[in-house]
């Protein structure tokens, strides 16, 4: 998946509204502007204020980084690209007649920091001999190694499967054909945000591997960074205004399946308790969706908030995403 801020992963990627169903901003107005918001989470371990982080970009990757990369893939028979602020890809060889679209096998990136390895005809794939969850997390943190990442700035994230359309014969079918990992970079012991289980949208180090432990995939991401500017933290009145305001975004569930109708429920709800707030960093400026593919050049923070809505008689959990400083408080409020 090709790299994107964090907001816009959800907006752009995430929900497509069919034509005559309310659209996501709409359904949105409706949400808890009469509900009365509970804050219930502690915030004791928070810290006073965050920093704003600079992504010093392009970034060029070290030859020695470039060569264990495509020994990774095992692609070292086609040689090795040499560092650049160019963007280099390598095609899927299919020969010189082929009449479709070749699919990158390999990609450098310097203008976002981003390196990746896709296995030739991705979308399929044999479920036989994965390996357990010990094996992909040795080899995980032993590959960020090689690729010069300091484990002192990453965090392990949970482990995720990939399914595939087809097996390796060609023959469609559904099943587990990949399981990976992501690690998260981290700064001042806050993690980067990201989508899904996989690191999209996110700075890292995510692998994933097939039968008999092939890699399938991985992703770098790691731009160099600097101290830009220290932000005071939001209060906890400030997030409820914006929760009022509509200026924060409620997070799908996992394998959700209609995505509006659960906002189209969730105005109806009674009563919001938000029970956790946990900080995040994400890459550009809490709800402004990146244009022209142009890479984000900051590291801001925000939270993912959990609540319970409660509608008298039920409730349901819900993830939100919202600002935690102050001045983007106002800024999204237009004070």
């Amino acid at each position: 998946m090709k790299p994107v801020a964090f907001i816009a992963v959800i907006l752009i990627t995430a929900f497509s509204a069919p034509a005559d169903s309310p659209t996501w901003q709409e359904l949105s107005s409706r949400l808890f502007t009469n509900t009365a918001i509970v804050w219930q989470a502690p915030t004791n371990k928070l810290p006073k204020s965050f920093w704003i982080y600079q992504r010093e970009l392009p970034h060029v990757f070290s030859a020695t980084v470039i060569s264990n990369a495509v020994v990774l893939g095992s692609l070292q028979g086609k040689g090795f690209p040499k560092p650049s602020t160019n963007d280099f890809f390598m095609p899927e060889d299919k020969g010189p007649d082929y009449p479709g679209t070749l699919a990158t096998i390999f990609g450098i990136r310097p203008g976002d920091a981003n390196m990746y390895y896709s296995l030739p005809n991705y979308s399929a794939g044999s479920g036989e001999q994965l390996p357990d969850d010990k094996t992909i997390t040795a080899r995980a943190w032993k590959y960020a190694s090689q690729l010069s990442l300091d484990p002192a700035y990453l965090v392990q994230e949970r482990i995720y499967t990939h399914s595939c359309d087809t097996d390796q014969n060609g023959q469609a079918t559904n099943h587990v054909c990949g399981r990976g990992v992501f690690l998260s970079r981290q700064l001042d012991g806050i993690t980067f945000f990201s989508a899904d289980n996989e690191g999209s949208g996110a700075e890292g180090f995510s692998i994933e591997f097939g039968s008999r432990g092939q890699i399938r995939f991985f992703s770098l991401r790691w731009s160099m960074v600097k101290r830009y500017e220290s932000r005071q933290i939001a209060s906890t009145q400030e997030i409820i205004h914006c929760i009022r305001a509509h200026k924060t975004f409620v997070l799908p569930d996992p394998d959700e399946d209609d995505y509006f109708a659960r906002l189209k429920n969730l105005a109806s709800a009674k009563k919001l308790t938000v029970t956790k707030i946990t900080p995040y960093y994400g890459e550009g400026v809490f709800g402004e969706v990146p244009t022209n593919d142009v890479p984000c050049k900051f590291a801001t923070p925000f939270a993912k908030l959990e609540a319970v809505a409660d509608f008298g008689t039920s409730n349901t959990t819900v993830r939100l995403l919202s600002p935690i400083i102050s001045s983007e408080v106002s800024r999204l409020l237009g004070k």
